[in-house]
C-alpha cells in the first residue's frame, strides 16, 4: 500500500472519530432500519421477561405481585439440589443431551458429504427433499407415529418381533428402551435439516481441489479425508459450540409428547420437572430457580468450549467470538 493511500485512510479515521455515534449511522440508515424488527423482537421476548427471573429469589405470591413478594435468597436453589426428583431429571438432561450429542451430531455431516459425493443431480434433489420433510413434523405427530408403530398389540415392529419368534416389547414404556427410542426419533427427524449448514459449506469448497486430487491419484476416501472435512471443520466446530449450550435442554417437545410416568427414572429432564413444578404444581419461584440454574450453566458451557477451541486451533477460524 503506497504512503498517499495510508494517509487517506488515516485521516478518514481522524475525520470518523470526530463524528458523533448518529453521524456514523447516518450513511447506512437504511440497514439498520431493517435491523429494527429483529432487535425489537430480541428485547421483547428475550430481555424483557428476565425482569421476572427475580421470582427466583423471591417466594412468589400473586397477589403482592414480582416487586412486592418476599426475598428468600437462594432458599430455591438449595431446595432444588436437595431434591432427589430433581437430581435424578437433572442426571437424565446430562445423559439424553451428551447421547443426542455423541450420535446425532455426526449424522447430518455424514449425510452432507454423501449427499455431496452423488453425481446425479436429480436423486439428489429428491433425497434432500426427502431428508427435510420430518424436521417439519411437530413432535405431537412424531410421537402418534411411534405409539402405532411400537405398540406391543398391533405396531408394526412387535408383529415382526413376534412372527421371528420374540416376545412384544412395550418400548416407550420399557426403561432400557426409552432412551434409544429418543436418540433414534431424534436422528430421523432433524438429520436432514441439519445437514443443510454443511451442504451450504461444502458448496463453497473451490472444485479445482478435487481435480488436482484425482489428477494426483487420490481415492474418493482420501478426497473426503483430505479436503472435504478439513474444508467443513470450522462451521462443525461452531454448531458443536452452539450444540453444548443446549446441553442443559434435552429436548422438552420430544420427550413431554413421548415419556410417561414408567419410564420416569430416565425420562424425566428438567424441562419436563420444570412444567410439573411452574405449571402443574405451581411452585413458581421454585420452577424459575431451576429454568435460571439451567440457562447459566450454558452460557458457562458455551463461553468455556469457545475458549478450549480458539486455544487448540487458534489459526482455523473455529470459534464464535
Amino acid at each position: 500500500m503506497s504512503a498517499a493511500s495510508l494517509k487517506n485512510r488515516e485521516t478518514y479515521s481522524k475525520k470518523n472519530q470526530n463524528h458523533t455515534l448518529l453521524q456514523r449511522m447516518k450513511p447506512y440508515g437504511l440497514l439498520y432500519l431493517m435491523l429494527l424488527p429483529g432487535l425489537a423482537l430480541v428485547i421483547i421476548f428475550c430481555y424483557g421477561p428476565m425482569y421476572g427471573l427475580q421470582i427466583a429469589f423471591k417466594d412468589y405470591n400473586i397477589g403482592l405481585g414480582i416487586w412486592d413478594s418476599p426475598w428468600v435468597g437462594l432458599k430455591h436453589f438449595t431446595k432444588f439440589f436437595g431434591t432427589e426428583a430433581a437430581t435424578r431429571a437433572l442426571t437424565n438432561t446430562i445423559i439424553i443431551s451428551f447421547l443426542k450429542l455423541i450420535f446425532s451430531f455426526p449424522m447430518p455431516i455424514l449425510l452432507a458429504i454423501v449427499l455431496n459425493e452423488i453425481g446425479n443431480q436429480t436423486f439428489k434433489r429428491i433425497a434432500q427433499t426427502i431428508s427435510y420433510l420430518p424436521h417439519f413434523i411437530s413432535w405431537i405427530i412424531v410421537a402418534s407415529l411411534l405409539n402405532n408403530l411400537l405398540s406391543p398389540s398391533s405396531g408394526v415392529v412387535n408383529v415382526i418381533i413376534q412372527k421371528l419368534g420374540g416376545s412384544s416389547i412395550y418400548f416407550l414404556a420399557d426403561s432400557k428402551w426409552f432412551r434409544f427410542i429418543l436418540v433414534v426419533s431424534n436422528i430421523w427427524k432433524e438429520i436432514g435439516w441439519s445437514s443443510v449448514v454443511y451442504l451450504a459449506a461444502l458448496s463453497g469448497i473451490d472444485p479445482s481441489l478435487y481435480e488436482a486430487a484425482i489428477v494426483d491419484g487420490a481415492t474418493r476416501i482420501q478426497r473426503i479425508t483430505r479436503i472435504t472435512l478439513p474444508s467443513i471443520l470450522p462451521i462443525a466446530t461452531t454448531m458443536l459450540i452452539l450444540s453444548m449450550g443446549n446441553i442443559m435442554s434435552a429436548g422438552f417437545d420430544q420427550v413431554f409428547n413421548l415419556y410417561s410416568p414408567q419410564v420416569y427414572d430416565v425420562a424425566d429432564i428438567l424441562d419436563t420437572y420444570v412444567y410439573r413444578k411452574g405449571l402443574v404444581d405451581m411452585s413458581y419461584s421454585f420452577s424459575t430457580a431451576v429454568g435460571l440454574f439451567k440457562s447459566v450453566v450454558g452460557l458457562i458451557l458455551v463461553v468455556t468450549v469457545n475458549l478450549i477451541t480458539k486455544k487448540i486451533s487458534p489459526d482455523s477460524g473455529s470459534g464464535l467470538w
